[in-house]
């Protein structure tokens, strides 16, 4: 976070950053997709239960093992088990415990006996078969059938590598959650973060990447140089970061698919915080100006750079919303640090936060409708996430502690994510952690994300295209 505690201070907030020798990510394999007519003419269109009300009473739902034999049925197991996990972490759905299932899955063909459904309590069933086949591809048929009207809503067959199965999974987690709540889902993602080692005072931080679930979780770089801010492209396999590499505090663009890095700009300050525009053709960042800085934007090539700000401020955290007509970003060019709004090609700032603090790291949800924000209220153990609508009505917090800030929404603006820090038992740290965490716009459903080491700074992917 970049907060403004004291004058003595706030420049090496502001100065802190850095990232090192980059390593090439595997980008997910792509998955073929085939409808399924309903067996019997089955077919169907389910209620759509309100997320309002299935944060109170989550969606009852049967998820069986898929259908299989041999490496096929383990196949089909460990898909079931991703959905399951899925769903259920969400907190809008309550996956039936198989103990009270009748049957494991369709009794006749590919349509099940609704009447032993019936008294498992579930809404909605999930069938489906796993085939592993030659080549290292796999298949899999998906039904997604409405219990009580006994109709199918969703009928799939996925084809990829073998390798790519838990992707499969969670692109039938997203089906799911988007047929029965009417909203998209948000679990074929990723998150990219910076994961952190060693003693407090001497940190070794490297980019890294997993999926939304905390698997597949690898480094992109070997901690050689400090890492910053890590933010994903809105449709490439691109991430854009500060970094000290060469000790040279920059933003860098790093290709997930080839692992090349590259500087973006050539600016006499140090460059950071980078966001992407929503459609992918620039970023806007800070670059350090003196005792201040102002927000620039520049074409992905480093080209064309245009300054939005010139307040003789700290201007920083820029954000773009994502119509891409404003951008939010903080500043305290009116004495402490708040939260402004201008036209994404500069201009007049309107001051949107006015609660008790400082207020930081502002973004905006893929929804327009909210803004994330960081607020510090003074007290070391006072730091807060919240939102805020646009013009700044509305404030909410969501969680609190010592140390939690740098908000990130999910694709479907559903959900947050952000870090917290626990403080250490004595001087030297001892017992310190930072972790992930997730929790819903409303405060509900708080979860700390599983990363094999300290974790900040995340950034959630968008859906694949």
């Amino acid at each position: 976070m970049i907060y403004l505690p004291t004058p003595s201070l706030r420049r090496r907030d502001l100065l802190a950053g850095a990232a090192g020798s980059l390593l090439a990510a595997t980008v997910p394999a792509a998955v073929h997709a085939q409808p399924l007519p309903a067996p019997g003419g089955a077919g169907g269109q389910s209620a759509v239960i309100d997320v309002s009300r299935a944060r109170v009473e989550p969606i009852p739902i049967a998820i069986p093992d898929l259908g299989g034999d041999g490496p096929s049925g383990q196949l089909g197991r460990d898909i079931a088990g991703v959905i399951n996990a899925d769903l259920a972490r969400s907190g809008l759905f309550r996956v039936v415990d198989p103990a009270a299932y009748i049957q494991s899955g369709p009794s006749r063909g590919d349509t099940p006996n609704f009447q032993n459904w019936r008294p498992t309590g579930a809404q909605a069933l999930v069938t489906g078969k796993a085939d592993v086949q030659g080549g290292g591809n796999i298949r899999i048929e998906f039904r997604l059938w409405d219990i009580l009207p006994q109709a199918q809503i969703q009928g799939t067959a996925y084809t990829t590598t073998q390798s790519n199965w838990r992707r499969i999974a969670h692109i039938m987690a997203d089906v799911i959650y988007e047929r029965l709540l009417g909203e998209k889902g948000y679990f074929d993602t990723r998150v990219v973060y910076i994961g952190a080692t060693g003693p407090r005072d001497r940190r070794t931080k490297r980019l890294a990447i997993m999926d939304q679930d905390s698997e597949n979780n690898r480094f992109l770089t070997d901690g050689s140089w400090l890492v910053l801010t890590p933010r994903f492209h809105p449709t490439r396999d691109q991430i854009a970061f500060m970094s000290y590499a060469n000790n040279r505090p920059r933003v860098y663009l790093f290709d997930l698919t080839s692992g090349r890095q590259t500087v973006l700009g050539d600016f006499n300050g140090m460059t950071f915080a980078p966001r992407f525009a929503p459609d992918g053709g620039a970023v806007v960042m800070a670059v350090a100006n003196g005792g201040g800085s102002d927000i620039v934007a520049t074409d992905l090539g480093g080209h064309g750079a245009r300054k939005l700000t010139d307040s003789g401020a700290i201007d920083v955290s820029p954000c773009f919303s994502p119509d891409g007509t404003k951008i939010a970003f903080a500043s305290d060019r009116g004495g402490d640090q708040q939260i402004y709004v201008m036209g994404s090609g500069g201009g007049a700032a309107q001051r949107i936060s006015f609660g008790s603090g400082r207020y930081a790291t502002p973004v905006w949800s893929p929804r327009g409708d909210l803004i994330a924000f960081t607020r510090y209220g003074g007290d070391e153990s006072d730091f807060s996430i919240g939102v805020m609508h646009p013009d700044g009505s509305g404030e909410r917090l969501l969680s609190s502690g010592w140390l939690v800030e740098g908000p990130t929404f999910a694709p479907n603006g559903r959900v947050l994510m952000f870090w917290r820090e626990t403080r250490g038992r004595d001087a030297r740290g001892t017992g310190f952690s930072s972790r992930l965490v997730s929790v819903d716009i409303t405060g509900f459903n708080e979860r700390v994300a599983a990363t094999p080491t300290d974790a900040s700074d995340p950034a959630w992917s968008p859906l694949p295209a």
